[in-house]
């Protein structure tokens, strides 16, 4: 089973989603934005690599909030999702084509990754938001 981290990130009251481009595997899906955690690192240190590579951004990430594990097609993942905090907003996006920031009340509007779904719920049920 493959190991992803999820950025957790809270601006305003607003979570952070991206949408996979077209060419990236599952694209046209939203998700919080992470990826593999490789041999030797901590999904903390995997997920500020992963948002400086995808995003263009420096972050730090803090504490697991929940996990979520799903078999799709191409293999099983377990998807830890973070807290996560940006040090700035000048977003260069690699593998996604949109961002958006969202109240947590609409996070199942969007066509979210199977496996971030029960993330996006979970944060929904917490009275704060994360």
């Amino acid at each position: 089973m493959k190991r992803v981290s999820a950025a957790l990130i809270r601006q305003r009251g607003e979570f952070l989603i991206a949408r996979r481009s077209a060419q990236e595997t599952l694209g046209g899906f939203w998700e919080f934005p992470g990826g593999k955690v490789e041999k030797g690192e901590t999904p903390q240190e995997c997920l500020e690599r992963e948002i400086l590579e995808e995003l263009g951004v420096e972050s730090t990430a803090g504490d697991e909030v929940c996990k979520s594990v799903y078999e799709y097609e191409h293999g099983a993942f377990e998807i830890i999702a973070i807290k996560t905090t940006l040090k700035s907003s000048n977003f260069k996006l690699s593998s996604h084509d949109k961002i958006e920031f969202v109240k947590k009340e609409r996070l199942l509007e969007f066509k979210l990754l199977p496996a971030d779904i029960p993330i996006a719920e979970k944060i929904i049920e917490l009275e704060d938001g994360l």
